[in-house]
């Protein structure tokens, strides 16, 4: 760890570049949520097609993600074969296309304040999916969180001044999508040992999205872009998408540096400044007290679950499983030693008794499919990182 001394004051070099990367991660998700309301807003650029900027932003990220993995070589691309893109890529695409359409609809019709506290409802969603598609299980506590979390958006709802029913249909399915999404690329690609660096997701991801969403641009933007009048103007659509790619960079720096707590507490600051920015930016998002009462109700539940979700975290990767797990090694290979020993005992009985009990030790009964060498080199390596 490099610390700079100056004067009397130590400088963790380090600690202040992940607060840097912080920083810039709250600044850019906050810019590319106001950037795009005001981009679709009819009282401001007046571009109301969500569907066309967001294939924008596809497009955009797609050509600059090629050129990353492909020409500057960045990043390597991971081993993708026909049937794990044919199966995991297009679905999970598929859904990334809806929660982003549905998202960047919702600026239509409601505020970026009462957006940002639906998105409070981000956990029940995820918890219902993964319960649904069996990734996690259905505990009493986490349930009672949940409920708290619907109880606070229901409070914030109903104190929404503006609330407009279409709006709130079209965030909610937005994040519904958006969780199933996040299940689907637990299922789908960890099964498969993939895992997909926010540069390589935009390679993958993004194309796939692309075409996606073409249907329903055809479909439902494209008559309506040819009779408006709409104002193309290439830096604002150039810019608006370059922030949205920044912001995928900045969460590349930001996972590379700090844990899953860190992110979940600015993802908080950064909802409380959106919030805030909002109504100064925006005047018609007027918050009012059962707002402010609610949305308080509801991160109340979502703080307790992501505690409770880095607390399973952590217990699973508590420190005492690796001399655990070295005993259990130290165990099959004392048995694996010992083989012979009883074996002596039946030969001189006269009994063959001998390769009946190899051949029962020739599976690992606690981890059938792991053999015991690999079980061995795991323990110790480790142990070993654990030592360091």
């Amino acid at each position: 760890m490099q610390r700079v001394r100056a004067g009397k004051m130590i400088i963790n070099k380090p600690l202040v570049l992940t607060y840097l990367y912080l920083l810039i991660y709250i600044l850019l998700s906050s810019a590319v949520i106001l950037y795009n309301k005001w981009v679709l807003s009819p009282k401001y650029f007046n571009f109301p097609f969500p569907i066309t900027l967001t294939m924008i932003h596809m497009a955009f990220s797609g050509m600059v993600a090629f050129f990353l993995v492909r020409v500057f070589k960045v990043v390597s691309p991971v081993k993708m074969t026909f049937e794990i893109y044919a199966t995991c890529v297009i679905p999970i695409s598929a859904f990334f296309a809806a929660s982003l359409w549905f998202g960047n609809t919702a600026y239509l019709y409601i505020s970026v304040a009462f957006i940002q506290m639906l998105k409070a409802l981000m956990p029940v969603a995820t918890f219902l999916m993964a319960v649904m598609c069996g990734t996690d299980k259905a505990r009493c506590d986490v349930f009672l969180n949940m409920v708290l979390v619907s109880v606070g958006v229901v409070i914030s709802s109903y104190g929404e001044i503006h609330f407009n029913v279409v709006g709130t249909v079209y965030q909610v399915t937005g994040i519904f999508a958006e969780a199933l999404r996040l299940v689907l690329t637990q299922v789908l690609l960890q099964k498969k040992g993939l895992t997909l660096n926010p540069i390589t997701s935009l390679y993958y991801i993004a194309p796939c999205s692309f075409v996606f969403l073409f249907v329903p641009w055809l479909l439902l933007e494209k008559p309506g872009m040819q009779v408006s009048q709409i104002q193309f103007n290439f830096w604002i659509f150039f810019s608006n998408a370059l922030s949205a790619l920044a912001l995928n960079f900045s969460i590349f720096l930001v996972i590379g540096r700090t844990g899953a707590v860190t992110i979940r507490v600015a993802g908080v600051l950064k909802d409380w400044i959106l919030i805030a920015l909002s109504t100064i930016i925006f005047p018609e998002s007027t918050i009012t007290g059962l707002n402010i009462l609610g949305y308080a109700i509801a991160l109340c539940g979502v703080v307790m679950y992501n505690y409770l979700k880095v607390k399973d975290v952590r217990a699973s990767q508590l420190p005492e499983t690796i001399p655990e797990r070295i005993t259990k090694d130290w165990k099959l290979e004392k048995k694996s030693s010992d083989i012979y020993v009883p074996s002596n005992n039946s030969d001189n009985n006269g009994g063959g008794g001998g390769g009946s009990n190899s051949s029962d030790l020739n599976v690992d009964e606690e981890a059938p499919l792991i053999p015991s060498s690999r079980l061995s080199h795991i323990g110790r390596t480790q142990f070993s990182n654990h030592a360091a």
